[in-house]
């Protein structure tokens, strides 16, 4: 990839020495480079950037990029940024601060600071460009190399975190009077700028040998980041009788806040939601004041246990308080608010927050606080579907998931941008989907199943969670990607993306065929992987893992491993693998098989967790619906043996996903509509976000939790592709026990707009506006099939 430019820039650094590993020290480099504009007019700049580990490049102090995009040790991504509009005439200076995060070997959680940003031993910052001026007749190289100046920072250090956040990195410390002000256009007076050192060229061209950095375009859009401000002030404590903190367009103002020497002044802010962003602090004066951000999920009073939160009613700060990391920050007093010269500190990385508590303790100085606010970012998710119906109560369930889902969503999907910001497969699976049906673009899930296959180990398992440097493996989420995969190629179509990745599919199935012990089973699993599989009550002190493990095999992975191999004999069949097929098949029906004979109970009418156990679940029975080792009546009456079986483990609310998929298979999909009380019961506690699990809540922001956007989209408003890559499109609503339902689903060939509600005769009123030249079929509940060719607008009853 990389040879698709000329590339003349060199990997550069402050030294050319590896780093010494110091506990919790990470380096930061400024660098920057000064260059004249003298047409203006026909001046462009077009560049190309990277770092190790994560940088922010500036051009005449305006932001302008953040990156690299996350990869690993064989997939170093750059962006590419025009510069031009942000270019001025006469003097410009690009400036970049770049953060390399020490490598630990084994990783050290928090001391080595972001779990999922990969690093080399080495810090390097690449910028590739050539300002054209004078319509192409005058260039100046502005590459990366000795002609870079260059800075080591030494007024930040890093704190790992004490809230469970270890796996994001930690938070700041960082003493202000060391701080270059003005670095970014060339304005400060900071010195020990010196020349750049050059570490590498970007390859051996000669003999193919590779840098720790093997570059590769960025495939995902850049994050966005717009200005935001405080919706409301929960608390505030200060010596002051009248606060001058007021609201103006929804957004909390102040002209300045004067902490008088010696107070102390903490406030406690509402954004109206949990997000993810920037926060940034202008203040003048307070000289050696001490200044600490604390960002928070909600109020909660004191943990009941190291496992179990104390959470209920989160925005209500009676009795609660907010508990969370800190950032540090001792002012350095050069702010001048006479002289209109603010002094200011951002976070180089950014935050998740629903509340902010802000603590000023000024020093001998009085110090102003004049604005303390942020910028959103994220994934910039188009959300083009939409969804609305009889009962009242399903819209929060909507708005929260859509919310929930946008904030895990960043350079990968994330379970949670609060505590750990890593990229677990069966989360990403869902999220994927849920992203199909809101917007239909693909662009973070493909980027997302090349990493999981980037994770590949030589045993033929991938990792559970990547990129990640902290290795770790769950078997059943191997197959979730192999899911992932089929589920691509359903909505887009892509036999190009299958026929790469089958390789990997097979590698995963043959670490699981190489577990199938003499019954067919898959047998108990190695002590070195999790075998987690769904966080219940019953299995909390067992980490997720049903209790049968202690005595042997687990069901349930016999169960998926079944469902694996018939998924990816289909997607091998699509590419005209027939032998590969049939020898999965095959495979299927022997474990299936097995699981009948040695996990079916006959006294209980249902699968056991483990052969011989006396252990159920409902998971059991999910999977043998799924896997199709039940099928028919049978699998219909399993469903309402579950169901009404209140004694049985439960799924949790993430895995009722397919809970609600072994409904929808057995017919009795209807049944779905009384289990939506744990997200009411959710929605009523005054989240904005869905939680990580009901029982633990530690996280108050999951990706898994958003259910409700596949199944109001794809059974409420019934929109499915009928054919793969949505070359036909299904519309096959499950009406239950509402009156009317309406929305929007987007698709890969265009919007699809759907409008039902059932008329007091008994009838469906059903209209319809989809993609001209697609196919069209409509299942309805009585059963009747209605087939239209050329798609458009039309309606039925």
């Amino acid at each position: 990839m990389s040879s698709r430019i000329d590339w003349q820039a060199k990997w550069i650094w402050s030294s050319g020495e590896p780093t010494t590993l110091i506990e919790g020290k990470h380096e930061i480099v400024y660098f920057r480079r000064s260059f004249t504009v003298t047409d203006i007019e026909s001046a462009e700049l077009v560049s190309h950037i990277s770092a190790d580990s994560r940088y922010r490049l500036y051009l005449n102090g305006v932001s302008a990029s953040v990156g690299p995009s996350k990869g690993d040790r064989f997939t170093h991504y750059y962006e590419t940024v025009d510069l031009t509009k942000l270019l001025v005439a006469g003097l410009n200076t690009l400036a970049v601060k770049v953060v390399h995060y020490t490598p630990y070997e084994p990783f050290r959680l928090g001391d080595g600071g972001p779990a999922s940003v990969w690093r080399s031993n080495k810090g390097v910052f690449l910028f590739e460009g050539t300002l054209v001026q004078q319509n192409g007749n005058a260039t100046i190289s502005l590459s990366s190399n000795e002609e870079w100046e260059c800075l080591v920072d030494n007024a930040i250090s890093f704190e790992a975190g004490e809230q469970e956040t270890l796996y994001v990195g930690g938070t700041e410390r960082v003493d202000g009077e060391k701080l270059p002000f003005g670095w970014q256009r060339n304005e400060d007076a900071a010195t020990g700028w010196k020349p750049s050192v050059v570490v590498s060229d970007i390859m051996d061209t000669m003999f193919g040998q590779l840098t720790p950095w093997p570059l590769m375009p960025r495939t995902i859009p850049s994050m966005y980041e717009h200005k935001r401000g405080f919706v409301g002030v929960k608390r505030i404590s200060t010596s002051k009788a009248e606060p001058v903190f007021h609201l103006l367009n929804n957004q909390v103002q102040s002209q300045f806040w004067v902490v008088a020497p010696g107070e102390k002044f903490v406030v406690e802010l509402d954004a109206g939601e949990l997000l993810t962003g920037y926060l940034t602090l202008d203040i003048s004066g307070g000289k050696g004041a001490n200044i600490e951000i604390l960002c928070s999920e909600c109020y909660e009073k004191e943990p009941e246990s190291t496992i179990r939160r104390n959470k209920d009613i989160r925005y209500d700060p009676e009795g609660r308080q907010l508990f969370g990391e800190k950032d540090i920050y001792i002012a350095a007093g050069v702010g001048s608010f006479e002289r209109g010269i603010m002094e200011c500190y951002e976070p180089f990385e950014f935050r998740t927050f629903r509340y902010v508590k802000l603590t000023i303790e000024a020093s001998e100085q009085e110090l102003r606080l004049h604005r303390f606010n942020f910028r959103e970012t994220g994934y910039p998710l188009e959300v083009k579907a939409s969804f609305q119906s009889s009962d009242e109560t399903f819209t929060p369930l909507w708005d929260i998931s859509i919310n929930t889902l946008k904030r895990c969503m960043h350079e990968t999907y994330e379970d949670c941008p609060y505590y750990e910001q890593l990229q677990y497969i069966m989360d990403t699976r869902l999220q994927a989907l849920f992203t199909f049906q809101l917007s239909a673009d693909d662009r973070l899930a493909r980027k997302a199943i090349f990493d999981f296959h980037s994770s590949l180990m030589p045993n033929g398992m991938i990792q559970s969670r990547y990129p990640s440097l902290y290795p770790q493996v769950i078997p059943g989420f191997s197959v979730y990607w192999v899911m992932m995969v089929a589920d691509h190629y359903r909505y887009f179509g892509d036999l190009s993306l299958v026929r790469k990745y089958l390789p990997t599919v097979d590698a995963i199935l043959g670490w699981f065929d190489a577990k199938v012990n003499e019954n067919g089973l898959v047998g108990k699993l190695p002590a070195e992987v999790w075998s987690f599989v769904d966080w219940v009550e019953e299995w909390r002190h067992s980490q997720g893992v049903p209790k049968a493990n202690e005595s042997g095999p687990l069901t349930f992975y016999s169960l998926i491993y079944a469902s694996a191999l018939q998924t990816a004999a289909d997607l091998n069949l699509q590419v005209g693998r027939h032998s590969t097929a049939e020898e999965y098949i095959s495979r299927a029906e022997n474990v299936k098989r097995a699981v009948r004979q040695y996990c079916w109970s006959e006294d209980e009418q249902m699968f056991e967790d483990g052969p011989g156990t006396g252990l159920y679940s409902q998971h059991a029975q999910i999977w043998g619906v799924l896997s199709g080792t039940i099928e028919g009546v049978e699998a219909s009456q399993l469903m309402d043996r579950m169901l009404s079986n209140q004694q049985l483990p439960a799924v949790s609310y993430a895995m009722s996903f397919f809970l609600f998929r072994s409904l929808e298979k057995t017919g009795r999909y209807e049944r779905s509509f009384e289990l939506w009380d744990i997200w009411r019961k959710l929605a009523a506690l005054g989240l904005t976000t869905w939680v990580e699990d009901p029982v633990s809540q530690r996280s108050d922001c999951h990706g898994w939790g958003a259910v409700p956007i596949y199944e109001f989209t794809s059974q409420i408003l019934g929109v499915q592709p009928a054919e793969n890559g949505y070359q036909r499109i299904l519309i096959k609503p499950n009406t239950g026990s509402l009156s009317w339902a309406e929305g929007t689903v987007a698709t890969p060939v265009g919007e699809v707009q759907v409008a039902w509600r059932k008329e007091d005769n008994g009838n469906l009123n059903l209209t319809v506006y989809s993609p001209k030249g697609i196919p069209v079929r409509i299942e309805l509940p009585d059963g009747s099939v209605h087939e239209y060719v050329h798609g458009g607008n039309w309606s039925t009853t």
